[in-house]
């Protein structure tokens, strides 16, 4: 029976182009997941769209004198082209700003207040005396009480990652005229979150050894201090209204409602199919496997305020909802010795890239310096070198060289190999079974390992080519030529499904030059064969070297 698997990928804010640090932080790792789980015939549903209530769009629209809306406008239509054109494929990809998304979030809200999650309660908020009003968290900066950085936001230090509440900042300033805000009171409604420590700790224990270890470390460090209470509400008028008598100016806050989206995207999606109640296949199903991906900032989001929120809640639409199975979080991508960010203006944008570099090669880059333990650096040298030394010379060539003397000397058909040797036994049976090694690699959210333990055996292979050397065999004895190059057929048939999440673009190309039709990610996770007399197209190079010199002083 085919598995319900739920991808729910983080949303970014709709303030700025996509950049590297994001890609490699959370959305090129969740591609590569579907793409594995769709091709092993399981049933995927991967979904994110725009967050465009979070305070970075508010903040660009104030700077630039326009609305929210327009912001979201710009940016929703670029961020659907660069996932087409870096190969990512969401089932939906929606934004928080949707008539869906209201109802979802409210009917959530209801939830937790009918089950007593939700109390008001008078807060001392950060007004600024000179804008005459309360402002969202994200409109401060100020020191961390926790860590000393100088530059943490009312709700979260990028230095230390914890969250924090923006009365806790130490020397605050607003963001908007570099005053020194003053707090005033207010009245809002708060989630009990503090009595969720206990659950959240004994649900966070029994996902030991499947979660990362400093996802899990770090959000059971959280559970063991205990998790304060949060305002569920703000004095903000662009977002989720509050469904409750008296909170008509206010809104849910954006921490809450766009963490429902990955439920509202689901119910949209469903709708949009003609199938409304399908949704429940994954939410409402107990043997669905939720993997939220997302970056290093984001955790205590997804493993803490999220899961309890889900507990709270009840049922839903009729059903309880289901709690993530993993949260495969990566850490942080530096660019020039700073954290990638959007805001801070740190950031190699992927739209740029894309004119630059093919979308497999960004891809490989990406996955093979990905931070999935620890903090990763981007570099452009080492970008085009990884491109030249290993897609180039290692899998390019390799693929190239075999077809393309294939078809110069054997009629364009794979040829009948004869009796094999013990080392072409040997190779062939270590390609195919790299072929279910990268996947369970994959399923484990092992991205890189699966990756190097494909292109270690593109490594033998060309090892292979060269002691067995069918281009000097062919002069003297043709049947070993044609053993030795219908090995290496079978095997970069082989190393084309493993590599294919990573690099779909040329692996659908090798798909074709190797004489099949249609799609590669329908054939299914399979290393079956390519038949003998099958005929070849004559192939191109899957991979261009690149000038250093030339594209490191355009990047300049």
């Amino acid at each position: 029976m085919n598995e319900k698997i739920l991808i729910a990928v983080a949303w970014p804010y709709a303030n700025g182009s996509l950049h590297l640090g994001q890609i490699a932080g959370a959305y090129l790792t969740p591609d590569i997941f579907a793409r594995y789980h769709r091709a092993l015939g399981n049933d995927v549903l991967m979904v994110s769209g725009s967050d465009a209530h979070g305070t970075p769009v508010t903040l660009r629209a104030e700077q630039e004198g326009i609305s929210p809306g327009d912001v979201l406008a710009r940016f929703q239509p670029e961020f659907l082209k660069s996932w087409e054109d870096l190969g990512i494929g969401f089932d939906i990809f929606t934004s928080t700003h949707t008539e869906n998304h209201f109802e979802c979030a409210q009917e959530i809200f209801r939830g937790l207040m009918r089950n007593g999650h939700v109390y008001e309660a008078e807060v001392e908020l950060w007004y600024c005396p000179s804008d005459r009003r309360f402002l969202p968290d994200r409109y401060v900066e100020g020191t961390c009480p926790f860590c000393g950085y100088d530059g943490a936001r009312g709700d979260q230090c990028d230095n230390c990652g914890r969250t924090l509440d923006a009365s806790q900042l130490l020397e605050p300033r607003c963001r908007l005229d570099g005053t020194t805000p003053e707090l005033r009171p207010t009245r809002h409604l708060f989630f009990r979150m503090s009595s969720f420590n206990g659950p959240l700790a004994e649900w966070l224990k029994s996902c030991e050894g499947l979660m990362r270890r400093p996802v899990l470390s770090w959000s059971l460090g959280i559970t063991e201090e205990g998790m304060p209470d949060r305002a569920i509400t703000r004095d903000i008028e662009w977002g989720v209204p509050v469904p409750t008598e008296g909170y008509e100016d206010k809104r849910i806050y954006v921490w809450v409602e766009a963490l429902i989206g990955y439920f509202s995207a689901a119910v949209e999606w469903a709708k949009k199919r003609g199938e409304p109640e399908r949704w429940r296949e994954w939410w409402h199903n107990p043997d669905s496997r939720h993997y939220y991906f997302v970056g290093k900032d984001n955790i205590p989001f997804h493993t803490l305020i999220w899961p309890a929120m889900l507990m709270g809640c009840g049922e839903i639409y009729g059903g309880e909802l289901r709690l993530p199975y993993d949260v495969p979080a990566n850490q942080y991508v530096n660019f020039k010795g700073a954290k990638a960010s959007t805001s801070r203006g740190t950031a190699p944008f992927l739209p740029e890239y894309l004119k630059v570099y093919d979308p497999d090669a960004l891809r490989y880059y990406l996955s093979a310096n990905m931070p999935e333990l620890q903090d990763s650096s981007f570099d452009d040298a080492d970008l085009i070198r990884r491109n030249n030394d290993e897609l180039v010379a290692t899998w390019g060539n390799l693929v190239n060289r075999v077809l393309a003397f294939t078809v110069r000397n054997f009629d364009g058909v794979v040829p009948e190999p004869g009796e094999l040797d013990e080392t072409s036994r040997e190779v062939l049976e270590a390609a195919r079974a790299t072929v279910g090694d990268v996947g369970d690699q994959i399923s484990l959210c092992r991205f890189r390992s699966g990756l190097q333990a494909a292109f270690a055996t593109a490594r033998r292979l060309n090892q292979y080519l060269d002691e067995a050397a069918p281009w000097k065999a062919l002069k003297t004895d043709r049947q070993d030529a044609a053993r030795s190059l219908w090995v290496a057929i079978q095997a970069i048939n082989a190393l084309k499904t493993a590599l294919y999440p990573y690099l779909p673009f040329t692996s659908q190309r090798l798909h074709e030059y190797l004489g099949f039709d249609g799609l590669l990610g329908d054939s299914g996770w399979s290393a079956e064969g390519v038949p003998v007399g099958q005929k070849l197209a004559a192939p191109q190079p899957l991979f261009k070297k690149l000038d250093a010199a030339e594209i490191l002083v355009s990047a300049d």
